[in-house]
């Protein structure tokens, strides 16, 4: 039986990022509209960390019991180790996938917003059908897509639409971000699992692509994402804060263009933590547009 600290390896919690990131990003868009709901936004963020946590407990579920996770290397895989059953592993995903509906539930009703509840419940099919089932669309390279739809796009302009009943151009600049840095993070997990996925028949996109062309797209993804900020510095010079993250970018391009297999695990925790942080200069930018004054002396400074 799994100890309590092996279940919370398994949820594999270095992942978070990727849940509490575009719930920063969708409220900083709120805010800068003067839309911003605190009690809305904690909602979506129960829904973003249990649709997190049970699509990773799925995830290990469905790769154990089919065999995939036998010979990986990276973190604790409870039905792959053995250290808990297939059974428990499975309803503690859906355990984690109803969390996430009731919270969902509570917040489409205070948004008074219920066409949202189709999307709520696209996005757990979503979830147990990236490796669960009979044909799992991560299998087959499509885990990508779902990684830019759910935790970019829908994740973070749902915040912001349950908050303001609109869509920004900070909002589509947040959502598409941080589902390309959340590909980006993907697409390392993958480089470093393609020997492993070839023999399980795993034809992940990095697969299907190969090291070389994978290791390219990851270096897109993230320039890509970055490159987005110039998008928003008409409207406020701040966001230039989003360049900051240019030196520890390079840093993981760096890694995942000459390091494979385990050393690319570090590769993970760092591009979740440029996703917060991503997220968090983006909130911060609006903060200190507000001010006027010190924006008015950034424009003079920076000619935008």
């Amino acid at each position: 039986m799994a100890t309590a600290a092996q279940w919370i390896e398994g949820a594999r919690l270095r992942t978070l990022p990727l849940a509490v990131a575009p719930i920063i990003a969708g409220s900083a868009a709120a805010y800068e509209i003067n839309a911003f709901k605190p009690l809305y936004a904690f909602l979506a963020f129960l829904v973003a960390f249990f649709l997190q946590v049970g699509v990773n407990y799925a995830n290990d579920y469905s790769d154990g019991i089919k065999g995939t996770d036998e010979d990986r290397v990276g973190p604790l895989r409870l039905v792959g180790s053995g250290v808990a059953s297939p059974r428990s592993v499975k309803f503690a995903a859906f355990a984690c996938f109803g969390l996430a509906m009731l919270a969902g539930l509570v917040l489409v009703a205070l948004a008074n917003q219920w066409w949202f509840l189709a999307i709520g419940a696209s996005s757990v099919f979503a979830a147990w059908g990236y490796t669960g089932g009979k044909h799992p669309y991560g299998y087959m390279g499509l885990g990508d897509v779902f990684v830019f739809v759910y935790f970019g796009l829908v994740a973070t302009l749902g915040t912001l639409y349950t908050q303001a009943h609109t869509l920004t151009l900070l909002g589509w600049v947040g959502a598409i971000g941080i589902g390309l840095i959340s590909c980006a993070l993907l697409m390392a997990n993958n480089v470093r699992d393609i020997p492993t996925d070839i023999e399980a028949g795993k034809l992940t996109m990095a697969v299907r692509l190969g090291e070389r062309w994978s290791r390219i797209t990851y270096i897109v993804e993230m320039a890509l994402a970055l490159g987005l900020g110039v998008l928003l510095l008409d409207e406020n010079p701040w966001f230039l804060l989003i360049f900051l993250l240019v030196g520890p970018t390079i840093h993981s391009c760096v890694t995942v263009w000459t390091r494979g297999g385990r050393d690319l695990i570090p590769v993970l925790k760092q591009a979740g933590i440029v996703a917060l942080v991503y997220s968090v200069i983006l909130a911060l930018a609006v903060w200190l547009g507000s001010l006027d004054i010190i924006s008015h002396e950034v424009q003079v400074f920076t000619g935008y």
